[in-house]
């Protein structure tokens, strides 16, 4: 008999999201956990946690998803949600060339601190934006892309980073950046801290949450596109 239908192994994968407040980290973790996205989304405060599954060929990830708020004021706060995270998805606005000087301090910080061989994904959002296809209004000119592809991509290549640019309003690129930092997560990393929980990557029991959280209800879908 076929053993095709024997279940894939699991594992938990910590991921924190960082970047400067309104490039679109919360837009992009709504698109890739429920499809959808949010004109006018709630800044975050303190953080929001959620959970999706990705489904690969040879094992299933199940991705425990820390989503940053990017105020100056909670940025203090960031090493609580960083600290044992296997992956980081850091973020910048591609209209905004702030923004992504602000992505390299995250960088260097998440280099210098979070866990060795941490999985670290640059991604530059808001792609509608730039490529015409802004829906804002009628007549309305959309923003000039302010970084270059070759710019940011050249950075991600010098310090050894996954590189996407996405768009969380139209959904382009969203599921094969965490498709990638699934697949590019070694299985000794899996094996080592699958088993910890989201509450002890905080300093905590498993359900503390910590202090400015603001505790979205995680998600329970059994899989993404990916």
């Amino acid at each position: 008999m076929s053993d095709t239908g024997a279940p894939k192994p699991s594992s938990s994968v910590k991921l924190v999201l960082l970047g400067e407040a309104a490039v679109g980290k919360s837009s992009l973790v709504l698109r890739f956990v429920n499809n959808d996205f949010q004109e006018n989304k709630e800044p975050t405060i303190g953080a929001a946690f959620l959970t999706q599954k990705c489904n690969l060929p040879s094992r299933t990830i199940k991705f425990e998803i820390w989503d940053t708020a990017g105020q100056e004021r909670f940025a203090s706060l960031a090493p609580m949600y960083y600290r044992n995270a296997q992956s980081a998805l850091v973020v910048y606005d591609l209209t905004k060339p702030s923004s992504l000087n602000k992505a390299k301090h995250w960088i260097a910080e998440l280099q210098r601190q979070a866990s060795p061989g941490i999985v670290i994904a640059l991604v530059g959002n808001k792609l509608d934006l730039v490529s015409g296809n802004d829906e804002s209004g009628e007549g309305a000119e959309a923003p000039a892309r302010a970084i270059s592809t070759e710019e940011a991509k050249a950075y991600a290549d010098q310090e050894g980073l996954l590189f996407f640019e996405t768009s969380a309003k139209t959904g382009e690129q969203v599921q094969e950046v965490f498709e990638a930092i699934a697949n590019a997560i070694p299985e000794v990393a899996l094996k080592a801290k699958g088993a910890q929980g989201m509450g002890r990557g905080l300093g905590g029991s498993a359900g503390e949450v910590a202090p400015g959280l603001s505790m979205n209800e995680p998600n329970t879908k059994d899989s993404c596109a990916c």
